[in-house]
């Protein structure tokens, strides 16, 4: 069970990492989505949702391995 949490705790962030890399691909090729009212609007709203979910999952790679003592002596805290 804790790993099927684990997994969409996860995956939530990955998709919306995955969706933001997507409109900001469609901006680069002037495809306009719903949402925006601008191709310069899609690609900030893209680039965020890609930096916040990578970021989300390097933190949460980073605090496990922190708990398991598997990490280097520069990110322990």
């Amino acid at each position: 069970m804790k790993r099927a949490i684990a997994f969409l705790i996860l995956f939530i962030p990955g998709a919306l990492a995955a969706y933001g890399i997507k409109i900001m691909r469609d901006m680069l090729f002037g495809i306009s989505q719903f949402p925006y009212p601008a191709l310069w609007v899609q690609f900030l709203v893209g680039l965020f949702l890609t930096i916040s979910g990578i970021g989300f999952i390097a933190g949460f790679v980073l605090h496990r391995d922190r708990k398991k003592e598997k990490v280097q002596t520069r990110f322990k805290v």
